[in-house]
């Protein structure tokens, strides 16, 4: 998202009241143990197919032993994983897909990186449906860490959400 189309003040955000703790964000997404990357769900906003959430990047996290074992630094791939999270709790949470169907990640597009997220960091992440309908969806993904008391952008990329199917087909194959 470019910086003039910020769609929310990181500052103004009171992570005290939780639209979803850890408890109710596995009530609505399927991943669990290792695999959960959302701390907590700050706000949602569906006039605007807004979502913030956040991520609690902690030092025995599993993948700090090695990647990199001197300086831990969080996977691309997981940073595009806790986007991917955070946008399909929306679509489950604000009824665009059943929680009978199970929506998985059908691309990453534009990602950048620009920021290292370590163990101590909150990665602060905000989503903006471009494209949300049943289908598919598409959202602009951008997340933050705070460096010196302010929020600079550590990554952004597009996420695509896909509906690949109904439960009780996929746990039969």
């Amino acid at each position: 998202m470019p910086a003039d189309d910020a769609p929310v003040d990181l500052d103004a955000l009171d992570f005290s009241k939780l639209y979803a703790d850890r408890s109710r964000i596995e009530e609505v997404n399927a991943q669990r143990g290792d695999m959960v990357m959302l701390t907590g769900v700050v706000m949602v906003d569906p006039t605007r197919h807004l979502v913030v959430g956040y991520k609690d990047v902690l030092a025995d996290e599993f993948w700090t032993k090695g990647h990199f074992p001197r300086y831990p630094v969080m996977p691309g791939v997981l940073l595009c994983e806790t986007a991917a999270q955070l946008t399909s709790f929306y679509v489950y949470d604000q009824k665009v897909v059943s929680a009978e169907r199970l929506v998985g990640l059908g691309g990453i597009d534009k990602a950048r990186f620009r920021q290292p997220v370590k163990p101590g960091h909150r990665l602060v992440v905000v989503g903006r449906g471009r494209r949300v309908g049943r289908v598919g969806t598409q959202f602009d993904v951008v997340g933050h860490v705070r460096e010196n008391g302010q929020y600079v952008e550590a990554f952004s990329a597009s996420i695509l959400g896909i509906n690949i199917g109904e439960w009780k087909d996929l746990e039969r194959a």
